[in-house]
């Protein structure tokens, strides 16, 4: 099925999900367009946030007019695909633009955030699909087991570099620093 299909089928699931209750996504990976459910706990939005907020303190410094967002899909109609990362790195003016996704050539960066249901999605999928679509780095934050990849150095559809760290570290991530002191695992009251 050629992209332009599967992205109508994407905006008529859309459109569907807004009907519905709860919070739901759509995205078009290997298999075509997705709706799942969203059910991102506390903890979840609780990293994304910290991550968001020292990437926008940061990026005035290293790449000014850029922002570091959490909601935009982004998209890559050659490869067919279609995906909603916990956080990216875009230009502001991608905002403004018309449509719902943001063309995956203006990302410099992507986070994901791994679901306690889901890991496969972050691990293989969209790892395989981000430096795919050239997207230059990669944070996959895992609160399961307080561990974090930095990826970087997109080549031949995969990323040539993986640095591995936990929580507690501060975390080079391409220009800029996370510092993961406050960051929590999945299931550890107190924590």
């Amino acid at each position: 099925m050629d992209y332009a299909k599967m992205r109508a089928i994407a905006e008529e699931l859309g459109a569907y999900a807004e009907r519905l209750e709860g919070a739901w996504s759509v995205e078009i990976g290997p298999s075509g367009p997705i709706l799942a459910m969203m059910c991102p706990s506390k903890r979840h939005e609780g990293t994304v946030s910290r991550i968001r907020n020292q990437l926008n303190r940061q990026l005035p410094t290293t790449h000014p007019g850029y922002s570091c967002e959490n909601g935009p899909e982004i998209e890559h109609p050659a490869m067919g695909r279609m995906r909603r990362p916990d956080a990216l790195v875009i230009p502001d003016a991608a905002l403004d633009e018309e449509g719902i996704a943001v063309d995956a050539t203006q990302v410099l960066a992507v986070i994901e955030i791994v679901s306690p249901l889901n890991p496969a999605n972050d691990y293989v999928e969209k790892l395989a699909e981000y430096p795919a679509m050239g997207i230059a780095h990669c944070l996959i934050v895992d609160p399961r087991t307080g561990t974090i990849e930095a990826h970087s150095d997109p080549c031949k559809g995969r990323y040539a570099r993986k640095d591995a760290y936990i929580f507690g570290d501060t975390v080079p991530f391409g220009p800029w620093l996370i510092d993961t002191a406050d960051f929590k695992r999945y299931g550890k009251a107190g924590s």
